[in-house]
């Protein structure tokens, strides 16, 4: 098992496999837009695979894949397969923005994805397309449906309450929700830059005490806290080392992130 230097049990890693994104939320993703990695920069589908790997022989049984929007990386279901076939993982789910899951969700099933979080933020197609800067709100609900029939365990529902925009849908989304057997979070719009946080319901996210997770990012830094700017180059070290070094450098309380934005790091 682990332990970083404050007591806390690190059973949770969010792998990010890639930085791209077929949409580019205002939240997420900044108007003049993010550099992406170089192709030679971002982890094989065959490194990930050996990475999570060995973090679950040390005490990972908690894996999440995530972006950008992971169903845009080439071979993701091989990957979830990979994945899914390690000994000792007891979750493995996937965050993902559901305008894909009209093709993958049969086929993430199928290869051992056990749970899915899907974003969304409205109900209304223009407010959708605005946010999104051009999605379409029928991929996603489609999306939504393919995964209800395929039989995940669980289906989350993620909307950000975003002040002056959404906050009168909140009890359209709750009842949507509910209307289609999913469970639903309302997560406050974060800040890196500036350290805004809060608490997410009905999880231990921005519960700094109880944070039990670690990010892997695209391009192989392993990072112990969303909200602050230290880093471990995997590919400097070994694989133990690094995940050494990020559990015991793992902070008491998040400050801020002057280096990412959200869709660099999976959230």
């Amino acid at each position: 098992m682990l332990f970083d230097s404050y007591g806390r049990k690190i059973n949770y890693l969010r792998v990010s496999v890639t930085d791209k994104c077929n949409y580019a939320c205002k939240y997420c993703r900044p108007e003049e837009g993010v550099t992406l990695k170089k192709h030679e920069e971002i982890l094989s589908l065959e490194k990930i695979h050996e990475i999570v790997k060995t973090y679950v022989a040390s005490g990972i049984d908690k894996v999440r894949i995530t972006g950008g929007e992971p169903l845009v990386r080439k071979n993701i279901v091989y990957l979830i397969q990979l994945i899914s076939s390690i000994p000792g993982i007891k979750d493995l789910c996937m965050t993902t923005n559901g305008s894909l899951l009209p093709h993958y969700a049969y086929k993430l099933k199928a290869a051992g994805l056990q749970r899915l979080n899907i974003s969304l933020d409205t109900l209304v197609p223009e407010k959708f397309s605005y946010l999104t800067r051009g999605g379409k709100l029928a991929d996603v609900i489609e999306g939504i449906h393919t995964a209800k029939k395929a039989r995940f365990t669980t289906i989350k529902i993620n909307t950000v309450v975003i002040k002056d925009f959404n906050e009168n849908e909140l009890d359209d989304l709750t009842q949507f929700a509910k209307k289609n057997g999913l469970e639903i979070r309302f997560i406050k719009e974060m800040n890196l830059k500036t350290g805004q946080r809060y608490i997410i319901e009905n999880a231990n996210a921005g519960q700094c005490e109880l944070c039990n997770r670690l990010r892997l990012t695209c391009d192989g830094k392993l990072k112990p806290c969303l909200f602050s700017d230290y880093e471990v180059n995997i590919g400097e070290l070994t694989m133990t080392e690094a995940l050494d070094q990020a559990v015991q450098n793992k902070p008491k309380c998040g400050t801020y992130n002057s280096n990412d934005c959200m869709v660099q790091i999976g959230g």
